[in-house]
């Protein structure tokens, strides 16, 4: 592309092309929008596979958002490689395994 729209306010680095940031860009600008709503379809398709994959987690109802039943599960089945280290619940999990483990 010779130019990028990017929702929010932070530019990421090292883009191959022009971009500017559009604060609320999926309620200001249709492309945006667009763009938004294939990324949704795209991520629900991902997190039904890795439901296949690692079922317990509930990913093919929560599509990997803190629901309750996930947070159980994250408790009784422990993370796994596509969990976000930085998700709180995950970063607590490991944070306490490793002080246990000490």
């Amino acid at each position: 592309p010779d130019h990028a729209l990017i929702d929010g306010n932070r530019l990421p680095r090292d883009l191959a092309c022009s971009a500017e940031t559009v604060v609320k860009g999926d309620a200001r600008c249709v492309s945006i929008a667009a763009a938004s709503i294939v990324a949704k379809i795209a991520r629900d398709a991902i997190m039904r596979d890795l439901a296949q994959q690692y079922p317990g987690y509930g990913w093919e109802k929560n599509a990997g958002y803190p629901t309750q039943c996930h947070k159980v599960a994250l408790r009784e089945l422990g993370v796994t490689p596509h969990h976000r280290r930085s998700f709180k619940p995950v970063y607590n999990i490991l944070y306490q395994a490793e002080i246990s483990s000490d």
